[in-house]
């Protein structure tokens, strides 16, 4: 609808002499709601929420495919490396790769946030602080899953 809109105000509304009103700075990411509804904030039902993950491989490809294409301007400094953005060098990072506690996802959370958030990087480097945020947080919600399942059938 909002596109509708500013594709209106761009052809403008037919009255002579009115003006046109400058777009909004706000770009909508769409990253950040698909963060959203993988957060676990939103509830859904068990049966909606194992039909939603069986697909998990497919939504990683598709966030990953966004980000390369959303960073693909990206210039790194010469002396700068670039911190990863692939699902598997984030799970190392945040050390998936060792059995955790229930427990323990809240925290793995925050310390990532704390040295990945986009608010707490250089400004070049948001972009690609949001999506490892993103990735992160879909890793670790679907460990937090797999682990309350594997802790269910105990």
């Amino acid at each position: 609808m909002l596109d509708d809109l500013f594709v209106a105000s761009d052809k403008g509304d037919g009255i002579e002499g009115a003006e046109t009103g400058a777009r909004p700075s706000i770009p909508f990411d769409y990253l950040s709601v698909a963060d959203e509804l993988h957060s676990g904030r939103i509830k859904v039902s068990a049966a909606e929420y194992r039909e939603a993950g069986a697909d998990l491989a497919g939504e990683f490809a598709a966030l990953l495919e966004q980000a390369r294409l959303a960073l693909a301007g990206e210039e790194p400094k010469p002396e700068e490396a670039l911190p990863p953005i692939d699902p598997e060098s984030i799970a190392v990072e945040l050390g998936l790769n060792q059995p955790k506690g229930l427990a323990d996802f809240g925290r793995m959370r925050r310390s990532f946030a704390f040295s990945n958030h986009p608010d707490r990087v250089a400004p070049h480097l948001r972009q690609r602080a949001m999506v490892r945020m993103q990735v992160a947080n879909m890793l670790i919600d679907e460990a937090k899953r797999r682990a309350a399942v594997a802790a269910a059938r105990r």
